[in-house]
């Protein structure tokens, strides 16, 4: 009946307020509401980031070579004179051996580090309700709070990327060609008086000949990228109207949850006791907010407490979003050792049930 009274009052005064123009019309006597927004809506899209770029590879294929044989004259034909014979001098002749060519180097294409940012969640914006004035007349802390619109910034992630600095290419090195000789005699002075026919002599002779020289072949290796999920607000929400609800879940409840000693992490059980508790109340007070409170016992550092609740209390959210409940619906705050429900405070001796009663996690509608 307190309550009661109490929200009436609240009620009566907010009217003078720079919120009155934000409260329910109308508003019974012993009845509690809530403001019900529409929530953002978001929709996942992927955005395909070039990491490395499409470049090419240069493969070398060497000269192609063939053996000939050719047959050459190492002695001329001549006379031999019985009485005077024939004189002959000795030549080196040159001929070309093997062909000049070249030689192919591959230079690889120099790839450099880059990076891409992608906005993966743009800003955004929400209602939050205020810590208690401190000159609060009244014996409900929550009657003299005030809200706040408070901006979250936007969330990017970097992508490293490689960039072509340079592109393959080759360097020629020339193969120079090879000579060969032999010899051949050669008449000088003719036989004279009787004449004889001396046939010519051959011989054979290998050339190596150039079939085709060197030559690159082209490979195109494509370029890679990487898909990456971003969220994008498709439509504001905003504040629609006000809801009347029942006077308990504006009050904070208990959640049964029994968590592992130092753990933040939801087990099976625990998924199954939200399911059960908070799933049917988002869903039967659409547009709502709930806050997911979670408290620590005295035992440890206040820091470490602090810590500690804040983790659990969004576990719990994050598990809630998975089920896919907006985030602007939930808030979720940790208050650690700050508001305990005994005496059991640091350096007073307690049982271990006295403590677990202080380690607890709660829920209620918020406006």
């Amino acid at each position: 009946m307190k309550k009661q009274i109490l929200f009436s009052i609240l009620l009566v005064l907010g009217f003078s307020t720079t919120y009155a123009q934000d409260l329910p019309p109308n508003p019974e006597p012993g009845k509690c509401y809530v403001r019900c927004t529409t929530p953002d809506v978001y929709e996942n899209q992927t955005v395909q980031v070039q990491v490395t770029p499409e470049f090419k590879k240069l493969k070398v294929v060497p000269a192609e070579y063939k053996k000939v044989t050719e047959e050459v004259i190492i002695k001329e034909a001549s006379k031999k004179l019985t009485v005077v014979p024939a004189k002959y001098r000795t030549e080196t002749i040159t001929f070309l051996k093997k062909q000049g060519a070249s030689t192919l180097k591959v230079i690889p294409a120099k790839l450099g580090t880059g990076a891409e940012t992608v906005e993966i969640k743009p800003a955004y914006a929400q209602w939050e309700l205020g810590s208690p004035a401190p000159d609060c007349a009244s014996g409900n802390p929550d009657d003299c709070r005030y809200w706040c619109y408070k901006g979250y910034p936007a969330e990017f992630t970097t992508v490293p990327t490689q960039v072509l600095n340079a592109d393959a290419t080759t360097s020629s090195n020339p193969i120079p060609e090879q000579s060969g000789t032999y010899s051949k005699r050669v008449v000088v002075e003719p036989a004279r008086v009787i004449e004889e026919e001396i046939p010519a002599e051959y011989g054979t002779v290998t050339k190596t000949v150039l079939v085709k020289d060197a030559y690159t072949e082209e490979v195109v290796v494509p370029a890679t990228f990487k898909t990456v999920t971003k969220e994008v607000l498709t439509q504001k929400g905003g504040l629609t109207t006000w809801k009347e609800v029942e006077c308990s879940l504006v009050e904070y409840s208990a959640l049964p949850i029994n968590w592992d000693l130092g753990s933040a992490t939801l087990t099976p059980q625990a998924k199954s006791i939200i399911d059960t508790r908070l799933m049917p109340v988002l869903a039967n007070n659409p547009g709502a907010k709930m806050e997911i409170a979670s408290h620590t016992d005295s035992r440890g550092s206040k820091s470490s407490n602090k810590a500690l609740s804040d983790r659990r209390a969004q576990s719990v959210v994050t598990y809630l979003i998975s089920k896919g409940v907006n985030s602007s619906r939930l808030v979720a705050n940790g208050y650690g050792e700050t508001r305990l429900k005994n005496r059991c405070s640091d350096g007073v001796t307690c049982t271990e049930r006295q403590h677990a009663s202080n380690r607890r996690t709660e829920f209620r509608l918020i406006q």
